[in-house]
């Protein structure tokens, strides 16, 4: 079997990996377009601490979480040692004691079926700081042990190579779908066309685009987030654990004394790929409320990456009706780091005609087609 990947973020990585290490022919044909997501994130593998309250995401969420032990190991045996991969455990941080005895009962209800969450201890604020020194002297904290951080750049890297080294091939080319008859037979990369028995898309925020000449309208959009590196010179930050206030910004840090604070989730910005005053203003507030001591830090750079948002929160993945040859696994939104390599996984099992463990029925992304028109 030959399969293209159209994608090489977080989630084509994954699957390419996966096709490879099972003997199938892979191509990962991948522009790099300023704004991928996965170059841009720094992510949080706690699923048990998130506010959002939906079933379908948590089972996704929770398998990515226990997916990642699975696949950091398999990457080892292939010789990637450097996956930006590392669990340090997270502080729910909140100063409403209330509050953290609700989130300390959830994870709690969580970790009976969900062992990967490890210990969980509560924190007064000088336990608090010393885990995290920059920490304002008012904040109490959940600590969960079996949460992890994540360089998406480094782990979407070290898939890569592995996958490589099993055979498969990295194009850094645009791609259009080559259709006829209702079928996907291949990409047109370079004006050249490459025919393949599958092609997975895995193209995010742009996935729109290679659909649309189908006549497909996919109800996915491009998210911008600002992430802020923080460089701390001469401070061990590489055993900090997450940090997670009760709102939807975060801080991370890693081995090179550096805090990641972020983001911003401008809906709306299209592809419009700039730093902002708001942005900047955004992100390195919220970060100094939580952690003021973070000011004395250098602000190293700000990335930019468009997150795919889809019609709700769940990830997009299976086969489009009336098309044959093709899968789509996209609209991963805010979780792309937590279930992104899991997500590569299941598309990897749908291409080959594998089981899949998970009812995929909630993730059809047939409820994000908004259109399907004869070409």
């Amino acid at each position: 079997m030959k399969v293209i990947v159209i994608g090489g973020g977080i989630v084509g990585a994954s699957a390419a990996y996966s096709l490879a290490v099972n003997k199938v022919e892979v191509i990962v044909v991948d522009k790099e377009y300023q704004g991928r997501a996965t170059s841009a994130g720094a992510g949080i593998v706690c699923p048990w601490t998130s506010s959002i309250q939906n079933d379908d995401w948590y089972e996704i969420a929770k398998r990515g979480a226990q997916y990642y032990s699975t696949l950091i190991s398999k990457l080892k045996e292939d010789g990637e040692e450097e996956t930006g991969y590392k669990q340090v455990g997270a502080l729910s941080v909140s100063t409403d004691s209330n509050k953290l005895d609700e989130i300390e009962k959830e994870i709690l209800a969580k970790q009976l079926k969900a062992p990967e969450v490890g210990e969980v201890s509560r924190l007064n604020s000088e336990q608090a700081r010393k885990l995290f020194p920059p920490l304002t002297n008012d904040l109490e904290a959940v600590f969960v042990s079996g949460a992890a951080r994540v360089d998406g750049r480094l782990l979407r890297d070290a898939m890569i190579r592995a996958a490589k080294k099993h055979g498969a091939i990295m194009l850094q080319e645009e791609a259009s779908l080559l259709y006829e008859n209702q079928k996907v037979i291949g990409v047109i990369a370079n004006g050249e066309a490459i025919y393949a028995d599958q092609v997975l898309v895995t193209a995010g925020a742009w996935a729109p685009s290679l659909l649309r000449p189908l006549g497909i309208e996919l109800e996915v959009e491009p998210q911008r987030g600002q992430i802020a590196h923080i460089k701390l010179p001469e401070t061990d930050t590489s055993n900090w654990p997450v940090v997670l206030p009760q709102s939807s910004h975060y801080m991370l840090a890693f081995d090179d004394s550096r805090v990641v604070a972020g983001a911003t989730r401008e809906t709306g910005s299209g592809f419009d790929y700039r730093t902002t005053a708001g942005g900047i203003h955004e992100v390195l507030s919220e970060a100094l409320e939580v952690a003021p001591d973070l000011s004395i830090g250098t602000v190293e750079e700000v990335r930019i990456g468009f997150r795919p948002i889809g019609p709700d929160v769940l990830p997009l993945i299976g086969r489009i009706d009336h098309i044959k040859g093709v899968v789509l696994a996209t609209g991963l939104g805010a979780s792309g780091l937590t279930i992104g390599p899991y997500v590569g996984t299941v598309a990897a099992s749908l291409i080959k005609g594998d089981k899949v463990e998970l009812d995929l029925a909630p993730y059809n992304p047939m409820r994000a087609i908004t259109t399907l028109g004869d070409v």
